[in-house]
């Protein structure tokens, strides 16, 4: 079904996979190196058109296009005016597709939109009201065009499907962006993902990403590198199977990801009446890969991810034959993830031998494409989701997508089957919508399915979990009442409805300035939407207490700061702050504001010991060392230890909540992603690793460690710096971080506290 090269490899004439150089000389006549031969893959021809260093080995690049959803471009436009921001430089989309539904806080959600669309109007950018459409979907309707680059405040950041690279980072890269500087990164691996074969009829895009994704996370074989879709298979593939696919590659923790191009991604943008924006891809005639997926698609069969993590992979057959063991093997896994904050079990969803759920959502860009509905509209057509514990909701990716489904009658099936027919939103996805009952199951064609992102709250005892799954085989299961079903048992007549685009919804609606700035209008600021608080250059030395000890495989971001309804707060920065890490470590917060009164003592020429009188025993057995120390050369703060942290969500509050609360690193084994170690420096905080097993720390939660001469060492590049631990009675332990590497303006953003601080000076 999948299987992984374990070293590089050639493709030739974009169908041939060759493992030996000496193959493509006799195939061939020529001799290529893989250097040479990198140049060949389609995503070195885009970075090298968006590069402006002159060095393919240290790129800069310049996005052509940028996107945000309400979560995040307010944080992005009020950092960017914070730094000299006068009009948007390039094209900027700010949708409002995650928390138009969420009634929390009273007036601030539409707040941020009316925020939103002045500043759009002020700017130069374009604003998508709510319900109008998902950011991606509006994103590959309006904004995707061949070999073009996208940079957006999403994880799920992906359009490869359809020509266009894109990437997903935190928001502080998107106001590098809006000041006209770069995306500086080392050039990313590329790996093939080479398509072979056919889906059987019933199988969907959710189900062959779940199994590249169940092949490809633990072993971090893509980990921040580019996928590269080739081979027969893509063209036995509709663009909407395709886009399906592409949106779930960020779930592997890969950088990007681009596709071969063809006809039917012509007529895609001919359908949406942008065909000037077609290009044809391919790789060049011998391509080098550093890695390559083969994948078969004729014998993908419909897939599961079970909770709590898009990698926990099995087929539905193989969960429906061995239900006990596999509810218990998920069981067992929840251990880690849960903590036992709470009881959790599945096994009383064996009902007469089969797994019974509560819940089916298809909904966003994963599921919410308009070939998903209509062949869960075929499925379910003259069925019905009966009248017990099971819901069954559908949520359109956008208007236009909704107006058709419609015209061909597919909401009228759906409806009469039982199902709710919903408007464009992100909210089941990360929390805001349809969060189930407690110790609910639900199936959903949606991105993640991580602890508590389905909105439950562990720290009130509740615990809801979610199985990812295709659309057709949530169809399925609906159409027997909830019972788990693979599409691929029923017998369906897929009618393959043709889509037709209305324009007219979008301009009828979407405020688009065309790039005209406006800077006499007044921007709406509602009174949660509050500035960034003044942030503190580095000191000469730095003194952290660990206030949080992680010990999970994997920390998500939804862990570190909770999406769903908290996410409400995103425009108060010390409001959105008192829930970080509220589900993983309740008293984090606590600790760390403990902590920030020594150096808000500090920074108003006050002694640290007095605003805190723990550190009095620290300073002393500090001061035995090193004597000079005092507040004039001292900088005291916290930092948290987590063995991989920052899988998932692109969202910059997973560090700047910490920032905000007096934090001043992150100590790790690895990071999960390079968007989280970007968001950390980009927030002026130190990407500490450490090479001691994690069950065997040097330190511990509440012990304080002292960093002499940080500020020398990140200004002289240094690779690791001496730390040592200053925990209870006489201890005092030397111990070596490493810093990783960092180019030359991410050390000038620690120096300067963060990135505001950086473009003041």
């Amino acid at each position: 079904m999948v299987k992984l090269y374990d070293k590089g490899v050639y493709l030739l004439n974009g169908t041939e996979i060759l493992e030996d150089a000496r193959e493509i000389k006799e195939k061939t006549g020529r001799e290529v190196s893989p250097g040479e031969a990198a140049k060949d893959t389609m995503a070195y021809g885009i970075l090298a058109d968006h590069n402006t260093s002159g060095n393919m080995e240290q790129l800069q690049i310049k996005f052509d296009k940028l996107t945000s959803h309400d979560i995040t471009f307010v944080g992005i436009i009020q950092t960017a005016r914070a730094s000299g921001l006068e009009r948007f430089p390039i094209p900027y989309v700010l949708t409002n597709c995650h928390n138009s539904l969420c009634a929390v806080g009273g007036t601030i959600n539409e707040d941020d939109h009316m925020f939103g669309l002045t500043c759009a109007k002020r700017y130069g950018g374009v604003y998508v009201p709510p319900h109008q459409a998902v950011i991606h979907q509006y994103a590959r309707e309006m904004l995707t065009g061949g070999g073009k680059m996208i940079l957006g405040s999403d994880s799920h950041t992906r359009y490869g499907a359809l020509g266009t690279m894109a990437m997903g980072e935190g928001g502080p890269e998107l106001v590098k962006q809006l000041l006209n500087k770069t995306y500086d990164i080392k050039m990313p691996g590329v790996v093939g993902i080479y398509l072979d074969g056919e889906p059987m009829k019933g199988v969907g895009p959710q189900d062959v990403a779940l199994a590249i994704i169940g092949a490809t996370f633990g072993n971090g074989y893509v980990n921040n590198k580019v996928m590269e879709f080739v081979g027969p298979g893509v063209s036995k593939l509709s663009a909407d199977f395709r886009i399906g696919i592409d949106v779930m590659t960020t779930e592997t923790t890969c950088l990007s990801s681009i596709w071969m191009t063809d006809e039917k991604i012509r007529e895609f943008y001919e359908v949406h009446g942008r065909s000037e924006e077609y290009k044809e891809l391919k790789p060049g005639a011998v391509a080098y890969y550093d890695g390559m997926v083969y994948v078969n698609l004729s014998e993908i069969k419909p897939m599961i991810a079970m909770p709590f993590h898009p990698s926990n992979v099995y087929t539905i057959d193989e969960v429906n034959a061995n239900l006990k063991d596999v509810l218990h093997d998920v069981e067992q896994k929840a251990l880690v993830s849960l903590d036992g904050a709470v009881d959790y079990t599945l096994q009383d969803k064996i009902v007469n031998g089969r797994l019974y759920v509560e819940q089916g959502i298809i909904a966003g860009c994963a599921g919410g494409g308009f070939e998903n509905i209509c062949a869960a509209a075929d499925i379910i057509r003259g069925r019905y989701i009966g009248a017990d514990e099971f819901t069954f909701s559908v949520y359109p990716a956008s208007t236009p997508i909704y107006m058709e489904l419609v015209k061909n009658g597919a909401v009228a099936d759906l409806m009469q089957a039982g199902t709710i027919v919903k408007t464009a939103f992100c909210g089941p996805c990360f929390g805001a919508g349809d969060t189930p009952a407690n110790n609910g199951l639900s199936i959903r064609h949606s991105t993640r399915n991580f602890p508590n992102r389905e909105g439950s709250k562990l720290q009130n005892g509740q615990i809801a979990s979610v199985a990812l799954m295709d659309a057709r085989s949530i169809a399925a299961t609906a159409a027997n009442k909830g019972f788990l079903t693979a599409a691929t048992d029923l017998d369906v007549e897929f009618t393959g409805q043709k889509y037709h685009f209305d324009q007219n919804i979008y301009a009828n609606r979407v405020f688009d300035s065309k790039g005209e700035a406006d800077s006499s209008v007044k921007i709406k600021f509602g009174p949660n939407i509050k500035d960034w608080p003044k942030m503190a250059a580095l000191p000469e030395n730095l003194l952290l207490k660990v206030v949080s000890e992680i010990h999970d495989p994997v920390t998500t971001t939804d862990e570190l700061i909770p999406s769903g309804e908290t996410s409400s707060y995103r425009s108060n920065p010390l409001g959105l702050a008192e829930f970080a890490l509220s589900r993983k470590d309740p008293a984090y917060v606590g600790r760390a504001k403990e902590v920030q009164k020594a150096e808000k003592a500090i920074e108003a020429e006050q002694c640290p010991v007095e605003a805190l009188a723990e550190l009095k025993p620290v300073m002393e057995k500090l001061h035995e060392t090193y004597p000079d120390i005092d507040r004039t050369n001292l900088g005291i703060g916290s930092t948290i230890f987590a063995v991989k942290p920052g899988d998932g969500s692109a969202r910059e509050q997973a560090a700047s909540c910490q920032k905000v609360l007096g934090g001043w690193a992150n100590i790790v084994n690895e990071y999960a992603t390079k968007r989280y170690r970007s968001n950390l420096i980009n927030w002026g905080m130190l990407p500490f690793i450490t090479e001691e097993n994690h069950e065997q720390l040097s330190f511990k939660n509440g012990d304080y460690l002292f960093v002499p001469e940080i500020k020398k060492a990140v200004k002289e590049k240094a690779a690791e710096v001496k730390v040592y631990v200053v925990g209870n009675g006489d201890m005092w332990k030397e111990i070596t971080l490493k810093l990783g590497d960092m180019t030359d303006a991410e050390r000038e953003i620690i120096e300067k506290g963060c990135l505001i601080n950086y473009y003041k000076g």
